[in-house]
């Protein structure tokens, strides 16, 4: 079943709800070396987002994620290999296993190209509201148009954001 793409406006629960995730994250993951970020729209105070916390897990190196996948389905993620197809570089979990989702894990090597764009998007966002305007006016643009293709709508986003991180890398 095809799930529509739906933005709300933003929630002030969503840094709460990211805390409380990555304590959870942490717990089941246990001694392992990793960093935890809260990435993408849910991330940006203020802006549009679709209602799902992205996670940014940080391993030193991308072998060690094969480890944390157990501990993180026991605490009710699934794990889908399929993803990563198309990004061979990112482990890629959802929670909860059916739809709709509300948080996703995206465990990739720490400083590497994914991680740091995701980090330097959100950084920007943060500080330049003029850029985070932009972006909500675009999301909202693209969700009446492609309102039933994710596929599509998470395309027409792809040269705003492409060129935020340019902008991000320049300072």
């Amino acid at each position: 079943m095809s799930y529509p793409v739906v933005i709300v406006d933003y929630d002030l629960r969503w840094p709460r709800m990211f805390a409380e995730e990555r304590a959870r994250i942490l717990a089941a993951i246990g001694s392992r070396d990793v960093t935890v970020e809260h990435v993408g729209s849910t991330a940006v105070p203020g802006l549009v987002a679709k209602p799902i916390i992205d996670i940014l897990v940080g391993v030193r190196r991308l072998d060690e994620a094969t480890a944390c996948i157990p501990p993180l389905e026991h605490i009710g993620y699934e794990y889908i290999p399929e993803r990563e197809i198309e990004r061979p570089e990112r482990r890629f979990l959802a929670k909860p296993t059916t739809k709709p989702r509300t948080h996703h894990i995206h465990m990739v090597e720490a400083g590497s190209a994914f991680w740091d764009r995701h980090l330097l998007f959100r950084d920007y966002m943060r500080t330049h509201g003029e850029a985070a305007d932009a972006y909500a006016r675009l999301k909202r643009e693209l969700v009446v148009k492609f309102r039933e293709d994710r596929d599509a709508y998470t395309e027409g986003k792809t040269v705003f954001i492409r060129d935020i991180e340019e902008r991000a890398r320049r300072g």
